[in-house]
This record gives C-alpha cells, sequence and structure tokens, in this order.
C-alpha cells in the first residue's frame, strides 16, 4: 500500500505495526510510541483506507514494460505485413514475369483469395487457441508458420509456378491473421482499461510501415538485377527476424506474471491490516473480483454475443472490403488511371514492324507519327510509348541474342501489350527499351502514391488511437469514415484527377475507422471472450476478402481489361453499405447506454475499480 501512495504522490509515516506500534529492542510494544492518526483505531483505519480504493487489483496494464511488449508485437506485425503485401506492389512486375496468359488477373487475385480461405475457419480456432493457451505463446506458433508460408511462396516465384505460390500464400494465412488475433490479444492484455485504443492505433501505425516500406522498397528491387526473385525474398528475412521477437514477448509475459503474483502477496497483506482493525470487517470473497472468474472457454461461446458486436461484424466486413483489396490491385489502377495510360490510339509509328529502341533498332528513327497531320505525335508523360505493331525477330538478329529469353525466335504478328515481359532482356534490352524504362518508372511511382493511405494511417493512428480514448464516439467515427471512403471511390471511378488527394481521403478515413473498430471489440463481449470474439470478427472479414478478389478479377475481365470505372464502383457499393450499418450501430448504441460512443475510464476512474499501478524492472528508474 505504501508503494501505492508513494505512487500516487501523498504522504504517510511509515508504520511497521498494524496498530502503529513501534516495538523495542526486546520485542516489546511501547504504547508511547503510538503514532496518532486519530483520537482511536477507527480513525487511524479511517485515514489509512481514505488514499485507496476499495478493492486494489494488479494487473499487467499497470507494469511500464507494456511499452517494450507493445514495441515487440509491433516487431512481428510489420514483418507479416510486409510479406503479405509484396504481391500487390509488383502487380505488373508479376504480369510481366509469370508465363503468359489470359487470365493473369484471376491468377493474381487468387494469391489473395487462397490466403483469406482457411481464415475464414482458423481465426475461431486461432482466438479460443490464445484464450485457452495463452497469446504469447501462440504468437510465437502463428509467427512461424508465416514465415514457411512466406519461404514457399518465394521458391514459387523463383520457379514460376502458381501453384506453389499458392501454396506458401495459403500457408502464410494459416498464421497471418491468428497472428492478428494473438496480437489484439496481447495489446488488450497489457493495456486493459487504460490507453487501449492509443496502444491499437500504435500496433497499427507502426505494423503499417511494413507495408509502406514494401510498396517502395519492392518495385525497386524488382526492377533492379536483383529482378523480382530478390523482391519476394526479403519477406523470408524479416519474417524469420520477427521470431525472435515473438520469442522475447514470452519472456517478458512470464517474468510480468511472476511479479504481479509477488505484488499480489502485499495486497493480501494490506486487507488483512484492514480486517484487524475494523471488527466488523466483511471476510474478503474472491469470487466477487471478475478477474478470478473462473471457467473454460469454448468455441460455441459465439453464441452468446449480442446484436452490437455482430453490427461490428458485418461493418468490418464491408469496410474492409473496400480497403484491403483495394490495395491489391491499387498499382494496377493507378498505373491505368493515371501513370502508365494506354498509348494514344490516333498516333502510328513510322515503321510499324521494326523495334522502336535498342540494341536492334540498328540507329534507325522509329518515331511516333499523328495518324491526321504525320507531325511527331505528342505522348503525354502518363501514356506508354507506341509498341510495334508485329516482330519477328530470330536469335541470329544479333550477337548479343543469349541474353535473351529462352526461345529461338519472338515471333508476334499481332502485338500486344500482354505480349511484353519487361523482365525479359530482349524487350528492355534489344527492342522496346522505351516502353519498358517508362513501365519500370510508372510502377516505381505508382508503388510510392499507392503507399499514401498506409502512410496517413502510420502518422495518425496513435493520436487518433489516444483521441478514441478521450472522447469514445466510435460509432459515429465509423459511420463517418464509411461516408469518406464513398467518396474517395466515386472520385476514383468518374474523375481522372491526381490519385493523390482521394488517396489522402483513404488514409484519413481508413485511420479513423481501424483506430474505433477493433477497440470497440472488446467494449461488447466478457474479458473472458475476447480472444473469441477477436477470432469471430477475423473470420468473417475473411469471408470477404476471399470472395472480393475474385470479384474484382469477374469484373475486371467483364470490364474488357479495365479496372475503371466499374471496379471503382464496387468498392463505392462496399462503403455505402458501411455507412448504413454504422447508422444502424449509433441507433442501438443510444439504446444501450451508449458504451461505443462513450469515454474510456482514465486512471483516476481506473483506480477507483481497483487497479494500482506498479513499477517494474524493465523501466524502473
Amino acid at each position: 500500500m505504501e508503494t501505492y501512495l508513494r505512487n500516487r504522490g501523498d504522504r504517510m509515516p511509515e508504520r511497521t505495526t498494524p496498530m502503529g506500534l513501534e516495538p523495542d529492542d526486546d520485542g516489546n510494544v511501547d504504547e508511547s510510541n503510538q503514532l496518532h492518526y486519530g483520537n482511536n483505531d477507527e480513525d487511524f483505519s479511517h485515514t489509512l483506507t481514505q488514499h485507496q480504493p476499495a478493492a486494489m487489483h494488479f494487473s499487467k496494464s499497470s507494469l511500464r514494460s507494456r511499452w517494450l511488449v507493445l514495441a515487440l508485437t509491433c516487431t512481428v506485425m510489420t514483418a507479416s505485413y510486409y510479406s503479405y503485401d509484396i504481391p500487390s506492389a509488383l502487380h505488373q512486375q508479376l504480369s510481366d514475369y509469370m508465363p503468359q496468359s489470359s487470365n493473369f488477373e484471376r491468377n493474381f487475385n487468387l494469391l489473395y483469395t487462397v490466403y483469406s480461405i482457411p481464415n475464414v475457419i482458423l481465426p475461431l480456432f486461432g482466438g479460443n487457441f490464445v484464450d485457452r493457451y495463452g497469446a504469447p505463446q501462440c504468437l510465437l506458433v502463428f509467427a512461424s508458420i508465416v514465415c514457411c508460408g512466406s519461404v514457399l511462396l518465394s521458391i514459387g516465384v523463383s520457379n514460376k509456378s502458381w501453384e506453389v505460390m499458392y501454396l506458401g500464400r495459403f500457408v502464410f494465412g494459416l498464421g497471418a491473421e491468428s497472428l492478428c488475433v494473438a496480437q489484439s490479444t496481447i495489446t488488450s492484455d497489457w493495456f486493459e482499461g487504460k490507453d487501449i485504443a492509443f496502444a491499437m492505433g500504435i500496433g497499427l501505425s507502426i505494423s503499417r510501415l511494413g507495408s509502406i516500406f514494401n510498396n517502395i522498397t519492392s518495385p525497386k528491387v524488382a526492377n533492379s538485377r536483383g529482378g523480382i526473385q530478390s523482391a519476394f525474398w526479403i519477406g523470408p528475412v524479416l519474417t524469420f527476424s520477427s521470431l525472435f521477437a515473438a520469442a522475447l514477448i514470452i519472456f517478458v509475459d512470464r517474468r510480468a506474471i511472476k511479479k504481479l503474483k509477488k505484488r499480489g502477496g502485499d495486497v493480501a497483506s494490506t486487507e488483512l491490516t484492514e480486517a484487524l482493525l475494523e471488527d466488523d470487517a466483511p471476510v474478503r470473497n474472491e469470487n466477487n473480483n471478475p478477474c478470478s472468474e473462473s471457467g473454460e472457454v469454448h468455441l460455441t461461446d459465439f453464441r452468446k454475443f449480442g446484436i452490437m458486436f455482430w453490427l461490428l461484424t458485418i461493418s468490418c466486413f464491408v469496410v474492409y472490403g473496400c480497403v484491403l483489396p483495394f490495395n491489391n490491385v491499387a498499382a494496377g489502377i493507378l498505373l491505368e488511371r493515371n501513370y502508365y495510360k494506354p498509348a494514344p490510339s490516333s498516333c502510328h509509328l513510322l515503321h510499324p514492324d521494326q523495334c522502336t529502341s535498342g540494341y536492334l533498332q540498328n540507329g534507325t528513327n522509329n518515331p511516333s507519327l499523328s495518324d491526321s497531320t504525320g507531325a511527331l505525335c505528342s505522348i503525354d508523360p502518363s501514356q506508354a510509348p507506341l509498341l510495334p505493331s508485329s516482330v519477328n525477330i530470330t536469335s541470329s538478329a544479333s550477337d548479343q541474342s543469349g541474353e535473351w529469353d529462352n526461345e529461338a525466335a519472338y515471333v508476334y504478328p499481332n502485338l500486344t501489350t500482354h505480349d511484353v515481359q519487361c523482365n525479359d532482356p530482349f524487350w528492355y534490352s534489344a527492342c522496346t527499351s522505351d516502353y519498358c524504362t517508362k513501365e519500370s518508372a510508372s510502377t516505381e511511382r505508382a508503388g510510392k502514391v499507392m503507399s499514401i493511405p498506409y502512410f496517413i494511417s502510420a502518422l495518425s493512428s496513435p493520436p487518433l488511437g489516444l483521441l478514441v480514448d478521450k472522447i469514445g464516439r466510435r460509432a459515429q467515427i465509423a459511420s463517418l469514415a464509411s461516408g469518406l471512403l464513398f467518396i474517395v471511390h466515386l472520385t476514383m471511378a468518374v474523375s481522372h484527377s491526381s490519385p493523390v488527394l482521394p488517396l489522402v481521403g483513404q488514409g484519413i478515413a481508413y485511420s479513423c475507422y481501424a483506430a474505433v473498430i477493433w477497440p470497440s471489440v472488446p467494449l461488447t463481449v466478457d474479458k473472458k471472450f475476447t480472444g473469441t470474439a477477436f477470432g469471430v470478427i477475423t473470420s468473417v472479414q475473411n469471408i470477404g476478402l476471399a470472395l472480393f478478389p475474385l470479384l474484382i478479377a469477374s469484373i475486371y475481365k467483364a470490364s474488357g481489361n479495365s479496372y475503371i470505372p466499374n471496379v471503382e464502383f464496387f468498392f463505392m457499393s462496399c462503403a455505402g453499405l458501411g455507412v448504413f450499418i454504422g447508422l444502424l450501430l449509433n441507433r442501438l448504441d443510444r439504446r444501450n447506454g451508449g458504451k461505443l460512443n462513450g469515454i474510456t475510464s482514465d486512471d483516476e476512474s481506473r483506480a477507483d475499480a481497483g487497479f494500482a499501478n506498479v513499477e517494474d524492472e524493465y523501466f524502473s528508474p
């Protein structure tokens, strides 16, 4: 108790006996040495107890090492996020690298579908496992699975095998979403009742740095001499490194439990002192402490969840449907819409059947000319250069043909953009170097721009989380964020302006939504079901993340291999449903006391609820 009072800034004279009587060297008590807090023991009891809550409970959220745990979970999640987003950053490079197929868009989106399919079921068990066996231990297991999946994916890319790549993404998915469940549960456990939205905001912020680094780094590595294979192998290196952080979390968590057990002894002795001082003091009943409730957690406990939780789940389903699937194909959307638009149809090459640039051009100028005037054609910087209408070149055409792909000839009577694979030296060095050089620059630019939402999320999530802890209004913010997403995708669909402003809006909306949706989950279920609740909502979210990529591929193909505008209309409809669900959520929350829109208790109310601030050795001064 004295430790608690010192932490609270209160003062009291030191005492060595319950009654304030100091023994002499022989162990005898001299009442003249009694410290006077009043006229009798009742006054002392009043003085003693007025400085502390009625029941003082110690928890991990009172330890300073909670920030170390948060940093370690962020390290694990950053590696996972980086690896997850590698395919999206290399959309065009994969199109050039993998065997030519008219079904590339379907094959590409299947990488995200097979990732999500196991997570329709596994987070239910993952959340239950977390509740049963402990989040830190589960975090290490899930991180190991993520690492194995990342390795398999990279092996598949190295061998140009979609099947092995799908296997890698499937294994990756076996661990990644359950990894999120374990991380969310650890954060809830270590920040219980205090700064939980702020902590989750920091977690999302730092984790999303992995996506930002990927969007910027992967295209550069893939376009360099390292090639697309090197870009993919960065993922296994990072996920393997994250295993050490996961192992350290287990160590810190065990040390914290030991320390809290020791502190719990101090609490018991304090309550015994109060009982001795008050003859009519009630006997302490452990069952009155909600933290001491026992009982097994079962998978079927989700049937006990109320309508508030299920509305949150539906909201997560539709709103994330216009956030994460958008990022999967954002590179393709930005290239088509802004940075690598098709070459002007009103122009033609002077020599349509000859290479445009490279050492096979043989010094012959092959300019682009206007169909109507015959003058030089003006090609916008955002447009692709013209390609030859046909190509018929054999290996005997150049002494450098040994650098080309394993083909004896490049014969394309009707050359299209899908035939040009810029990872092949024939195209990027010998015949169409202008086209491939501009494509590389455009993909790197698109990678930077598509990072804007995650960059804004990384900057704004922590202060937004702190703000939510202070002002509440979670359901209201979720509705406003969905409305902003609706406007963003409407703009992307019908306008050809710069994508920067819409993606800034996407980042703000995503940050606001994420800052309120996940901290709202523990507010809608009992504490002992927290892991299971996170598992259920993650499972339902993955139903959408498994279906939406296939829907997007179908819309793309039905729209003549084009993203704009129909794919954006699909994202817009998801955001509109999010607005509708948000309005229902607010209406129900008002009827149920405004728990979601209420304010999280501060330190003082937390102390009144029986939590003490505890120093621990990791950050003690």
